[in-house]
């Protein structure tokens, strides 16, 4: 995806039987040329894998990097790839009996888009769940010593922090555990420079056939953590309406650039007309000034009607994606109250009040 890529890939000693790819619909801006998120095109990855009988799903993603702490301009976008992201875990990996996801969030544990995914799909950390782990110091895979990373944007982080995750889990048929989680540890070994700017993680899982099938895969959204959910999910529409507010003004400061280019572009037509108009063979300005000056305009009403669009594009992705967090509060709501949600094919229970 992207003009360069993602830079996603899935190595696989066991059969692939399908793939997909995703691309989120918030990537980014295309002038920060010096970040180049929107050039990759972020996305989600997925392929399909039999493991001795059971059916495995298994994710690959790249969120949008955090360049700074303070001012995150990205959040909202990051935000919103999250949402996108446990959405279409959950609408893909229903009849999965394990699943996995792996890749660089470019989330702390506690940011919200992070709790978020987390929360909502029921996936579990392998660093919090390994029974034994052989590490950087807290788990941590961007770390301050990597010559190819800027340490300015690690600030407050004198060590580093840790922003790469393999997430999974099981299913009514599958029980899952993590034996051991590992990262390396800096440089690659008898040389002086690493494998990359982020340490790799590597887990091992232990996959456990259950005895007696349960009657449906765990949900996720129980009553403990519904009240969670909702606050979660309100946090998320917060960002999301910041975002959607600054999009907004940046969408009409291009109408109002492209206006000005247009009226300037109309006023130099008008002083083109002017030596017709007055029975004149001479143009009252330069000739190649008059052409520079209106190559300018329309260059400048070019340029705005193109970011005009694409602002469009963004206002129209963050207000969806404010629609369906509304939506997913007003459920999980619901499900506080006590009033189960109608499950898609299901049959109508009668009402057990007479109609009159």
């Amino acid at each position: 995806s992207g003009v360069i890529g993602s830079g996603l890939a899935v190595f696989s000693r066991h059969k692939i039987h399908d793939a997909f790819l995703y691309r989120y619909s918030l990537n980014g801006y295309p002038y920060m040329a010096h970040h180049g998120d929107w050039f990759g095109g972020k996305a989600v990855g997925m392929v399909v894998l039999n493991i001795c009988g059971m059916v495995a799903h298994v994710y690959v993603t790249h969120l949008h990097a955090e360049y700074s702490r303070d001012k995150d301009t990205y959040l909202p976008h990051r935000v919103v790839q999250s949402w996108e992201l446990l959405n279409f875990i959950r609408h893909t990996a229903g009849c999965a009996d394990l699943v996995i996801l792996g890749g660089d969030l470019n989330m702390h544990p506690q940011d919200l888009g992070n709790r978020l995914l987390r929360g909502y799909t029921g996936l579990r950390d392998a660093y919090t769940e390994a029974e034994k782990f052989d590490g950087c110091e807290e788990g941590i895979t961007l770390i301050a010593q990597n010559p190819f990373i800027n340490k300015k944007e690690l600030v407050p982080f004198e060590k580093g922090v840790r922003i790469d995750y393999i997430l999974f889990k099981g299913s009514g048929k599958v029980s899952v555990k993590c034996e051991s989680l590992s990262t390396t540890k800096g440089s690659v070994p008898g040389k002086s420079f690493p494998y990359s700017d982020h340490e790799a993680l590597n887990a091992v899982l232990l996959l456990q056939r259950e005895e007696e099938e349960a009657s449906g895969q765990a949900d996720c959204c129980t009553g403990e953590v519904l009240p969670a959910l909702v606050d979660m999910v309100t946090e998320a529409r917060t960002e999301v309406k910041v975002g959607l507010h600054c999009v907004e003004r940046m969408r009409y400061s291009a109408a109002r650039m492209g206006v000005m280019g247009l009226a300037l572009l109309l006023l130099e037509l008008a002083i083109a007309l002017v030596p017709w108009l007055a029975l004149s063979v001479e143009q009252p300005f330069p000739r190649a000034s008059f052409y520079l000056l209106g190559l300018l305009c329309f260059a400048t009403l070019l340029l705005t009607l193109v970011l005009y669009i694409f602002y469009t594009t963004q206002v129209k992705a963050l207000q969806g994606a404010e629609d369906q967090m509304r939506l997913a509060v007003g459920g999980l709501q619901e499900r506080l109250e006590g009033r189960p949600l109608c499950q898609p094919g299901a049959p109508n229970k009668p009402s057990d009040s007479p109609v009159s």
